[in-house]
């Protein structure tokens, strides 16, 4: 649908973003050519009542001049934040308009947009709500189909044990290595074509400053390190010598006895050597991942990658001959030019290795990556070709005894998809689910690397963030560490004084 004017009763920046989400949803379109209607009108009001109750009024001006108004009231759930569900009810009763007098189509994931669904699952769980109910609040206050609330309620409830096995004192180290072989035609990751031996030097100077503060934070406040993740770019597109020191100073600093899982994002078999692999063994890294994204070569040479399906082949098969545990594979479903019938050959290839944990990624049009820059020149597969891909897709997953334990989602996917992973059962991830759900601190250290700290007091989250850009990452150094050192300490200070009384 396309109008030529829009317009909103609130300049409040949280409604004007949910109500954009609805209009993206549906893929309506302010200005574009050949309006379907001249003005499309949204006001939103509160009404003065004890609970929330939120009164959405939809008027649509088409050519003509000819005037359609519609309402929706929506109230708020008992013990529901105030904030929270104005937003919510806002946008449910935009939803609810659009779908009932426009004609749009129920959106798997109705009103959910953010990264993290399972989240709202979780403080579910907690308040004591049984599976049932939350599958019925899922779609009552959510629009959820029923498939994905199913889907996300299992997944949490499978999340639980592992969640448990967290208390106070235990964190994660996150380890960015910010470069990579070449740049892949979707990706708007911070990473960078790997530079000289020189610009290198200067990274391994500063990343070793960046570790030996981090552990000493981790011996400061008495924490234990229940996984570390080695991820980027492509770690392991440090040529051998650099790669091994780096590896080997994450495991001699932060591997001890709380350490259940060890992971690398080995990514691209161009980035990998006989060496990598058995510094890798010598480490006891328990888990690798490798990411073919497809196994159709032509695929390969139009994302950028410079590698062939055989050589994923060869890789997988030297990390199980060097005794790996477990091997992870990343796809992406919805890759330019691609079919249904190449999604199920590249996943029959797949399937076939026998990895633990199959990982299937939607493709996001993320700004800043070459493909999004130019699309109106890339032949993508429209929404409906990328769901029967992802269910093809799920089809050999499941045929192969994996289930899916974490999930997460972007904006602009394919298909109004997911990214979800899949394991057999016992090669569950921890670093993932704990980085997915949010109730782990975890400390980050290099290239673009994220700390995340959870207050055991309060359980809110807050982040400190290292630049993007390496170089200005390397330039202030120092002013990334203080903030990590301070962001633990609000935290972590005053319990670490009692402690020691």
């Amino acid at each position: 649908m396309n109008v030529q004017e829009f317009s909103l009763n609130s300049e409040d920046q949280v409604i004007v973003k949910v109500v954009k989400e609805v209009l993206a949803l549906f893929k309506i379109v302010v200005g574009g050519e050949n309006p379907s209607y001249r003005r499309m009108s949204v006001q939103n009001e509160r009404q003065p009542e004890d609970a929330v109750c939120i009164v959405t009024q939809l008027t649509l001006e088409d050519i003509t001049g000819g005037q359609h108004r519609w309402s929706c009231t929506g109230t708020g759930r008992v013990g529901e934040h105030e904030s929270a569900a104005v937003h919510r009810l806002v946008k449910l009763n935009l939803y609810r308009l659009l779908r009932e007098h426009c004609g749009m189509p129920p959106a798997a994931w109705g009103i959910l947009h953010g990264v993290r669904p399972t989240k709202i699952v979780h403080r579910y769980i907690d308040a004591g709500v049984d599976e049932a109910a939350i599958m019925r609040r899922l779609a009552e206050d959510y629009e959820v189909g029923g498939e994905k609330a199913e889907l996300i309620t299992q997944l949490a409830f499978r999340q639980r044990p592992f969640l448990a096995r967290t208390d106070d004192h235990t964190v994660s180290i996150y380890v960015g290595i910010p470069y990579c072989p070449s740049r892949c035609l979707y990706c708007s990751f911070p990473a960078y074509v790997l530079p000289a031996a020189e610009e290198l030097d200067r990274f391994m100077t500063v990343f070793r400053q960046d570790l030996a503060a981090a552990a000493a934070a981790v011996r400061q406040y008495g924490f234990q390190v229940q996984s570390i993740y080695v991820g980027g770019g492509t770690p392991t597109s440090l040529p051998d010598a650099y790669f091994s020191e780096m590896l080997q100073l994450v495991y001699h600093t932060f591997y001890g006895a709380a350490t259940l899982e060890f992971t690398v994002e080995a990514g691209r078999p161009d980035s990998i050597s006989p060496a990598k692999v058995q510094t890798m063994a010598d480490c006891q890294v328990s888990r690798v991942s490798v990411n073919p994204q497809s196994m159709q070569e032509r695929t390969l040479r139009r994302i950028g990658r410079n590698h062939t399906p055989q050589d994923i082949v060869t890789m997988y098969r030297m990390l199980r001959e060097a005794g790996i545990p477990e091997i992870n594979m990343d796809l992406i479903i919805g890759l330019p030019g691609e079919t249904v019938a190449d999604v199920d050959d590249t996943m029959r290839q797949i399937v076939s290795l026998k990895p633990d944990d199959i990982t299937l990624h939607a493709l996001a049009l993320k700004r800043g990556s070459r493909l999004k820059l130019h699309l109106d020149e890339i032949e993508l597969p429209d929404d409906a070709e990328a769901r029967r891909m992802f269910e093809n897709a799920m089809g050999h997953v499941r045929e192969l005894g994996l289930i899916p334990y974490y999930l997460y989602r972007q904006g602009y996917q394919s298909g109004q998809l997911e990214n979800i992973g899949c394991c057999r059962p016992g090669a569950e991830s921890m670093y993932n689910i704990q980085i997915m759900e949010e109730h782990q601190t975890i400390i980050g250290i290099g290239g673009s690397a994220t700390t995340k700290v959870v207050n055991p007091r309060t359980q809110r989250l807050k982040g400190a963030f290292n630049a993007k850009e390496v170089s200005i990452y390397m330039d202030r150094i120092d002013t990334y560490i203080e903030k990590r050192a301070s962001l633990l300490a609000e935290a972590y200070g005053e319990q670490e004084e009692t402690h020691l009384c």
